[in-house]
């Protein structure tokens, strides 16, 4: 396990997500439809001279009389970079089916020369912009989902059980914690865990230096709990960069809390198989089928037509 663990975090440190190019999902690569575009672009954030955006997909006809269910993605890159297009083609999917879905921006060290803890509080920031400005919006505050991959997958699972973090000057009176988790490869495991699997001294400084806190204190892992919302994990088992065993480790604790923790995996995937453009595509389809379903039975998204035999 410490040779696993060792690696899961060496590897994460050196890894950037590859933005993932768009498509409906259902289409092969060769008939793939042109990237898809937000529906608009807003500014969810302000800190000093930086402003943070989020892609909105909205489903047709919406309105802010509605009152849709969302989900905000939060794109990988091991906290130092990455893209909101990562993510637009579950996005784009998702708003095809009546959910109105965004794509957030949040600060990175290669653009912000920030640390994990910020990205934390940026994600937090986005979901309760989201519920803040539901009336406005067209959308439910009390069906709002949080996503994301690989660092991406990270600080959306710390929007549910991460406590503190929140952006000075933020009202706590409205929650940023998410109705429901929709996580790919994510990084849960940042620290030792009962002494068991101690990371080399050199590692832990270099991962508690790229999140500016210690470890534990963003290792979802570290803080389940009852009582948090209900998760679905799609995981390759041939991931090398956030191995498999420790979204196992994660989903194990969850259940053992009480709560529901659905966890998908992958024979023969490495990190970021969901994305689209990786192989054949089959692995998307296959991924957004499966998130489809879960939504579904939360009731986020309406139940597909059966089609006539």
């Amino acid at each position: 396990m410490r040779i696993v663990c060792l690696l899961s975090v060496a590897g994460f440190l050196a890894f950037s997500s590859m933005p993932a190019q768009a498509q409906l999902p259902f289409f092969s690569l060769v008939q793939r439809p042109k990237k898809p575009e937000p529906t608009r672009t807003v500014i969810y954030k302000t800190i000093g001279d930086v402003k943070l955006t989020m892609d909105l997909f909205e489903p047709e006809g919406h309105t802010p009389q509605n009152n849709r269910p969302a989900i905000v993605f939060f794109f990988g890159g091991g906290w130092a970079k990455g893209s909101p297009s990562q993510f637009h083609a579950q996005a784009k999917y998702l708003a095809s089916r009546g959910m109105f879905a965004g794509c957030a921006d949040y600060r990175v060290s290669s653009r912000h020369n920030t640390r994990g803890d910020k990205c934390v509080t940026d994600a937090k920031s986005a979901v309760r912009w989201l519920r803040k400005n539901a009336d406005q919006l067209g959308i439910d505050p009390k069906r709002i989902a949080a996503g994301g991959g690989s660092a991406g997958g990270h600080i959306a699972a710390c929007t549910a059980l991460i406590n503190g973090y929140d952006e000075q000057g933020e009202s706590e009176e409205i929650s940023s914690r998410p109705d429901a988790l929709v996580l790919f490869n994510p990084a849960v495991v940042l620290a030792s865990v009962g002494g068991e699997v101690p990371f080399p001294e050199k590692v832990k400084t270099m991962l508690d230096a790229r999140l500016g806190t210690e470890g534990k204190n963003l290792s979802p892992y570290h803080h389940v709990k009852k009582g948090l919302p209900p998760t679905i994990i799609f995981h390759g088992k041939n991931d090398f960069v956030v191995p498999y065993l420790t979204v196992e480790m994660f989903s194990t604790a969850m259940r053992k809390a009480g709560n529901h923790c659905e966890l998908n995996g992958f024979d023969g995937q490495g990190h970021g198989f969901f994305n689209y453009g990786r192989g054949d595509g089959s692995a998307y389809n296959k991924t957004v089928a499966t998130m489809d379903t879960f939504l579904t039975d939360l009731e986020f998204l309406p139940e597909r037509k059966k089609s006539a035999e």
